[in-house]
């Protein structure tokens, strides 16, 4: 990957989904941490979704709220990442989601990848 500086602020990368603008100041770009966020959310959701296919458990919906907890003392690092999972379909059975919840967060890189310096953790609601 490749970044190129911008001149009023912030970087962009070309990838192969389209450019992503990144900078400190929302008005420029995606910030950081909501990149590191998104990518923790998002790799862990999609992991999820994966084991739930693979266990024939049908729904038709799922959500992911993600809370975030920085430190300002410390540069704004963030230190807590709370995901809610919503999933939405009929007679989920309970035990099971939770099961592959817990198999989700072993198999996410990315949640893998910062396990030891931010503090992730999970619930799911059944609509």
């Amino acid at each position: 990957m490749e970044f190129n500086m911008k001149k009023e602020a912030g970087f962009t990368t070309n990838l192969p989904y389209g450019e992503l603008h990144i900078a400190g100041d929302e008005e420029y770009g995606f910030r950081p941490y909501q990149l590191m966020t998104s990518s923790i959310a998002v790799c862990s959701g999609g992991v999820l979704r994966k084991i739930l296919e693979k266990k024939r458990i049908a729904f038709s919906d799922l959500r992911i709220q993600a809370d975030v907890t920085r430190n300002d003392e410390k540069s704004g690092r963030i230190e807590k990442i709370h995901l809610h999972y919503i999933i939405t379909g009929e007679e989920l059975p309970l035990d099971k989601i939770e099961k592959s919840i817990e198999l989700a967060r072993k198999n996410c890189s990315m949640l893998q990848s910062v396990i030891d310096s931010i503090e992730v953790t999970e619930t799911f609601e059944i609509k």
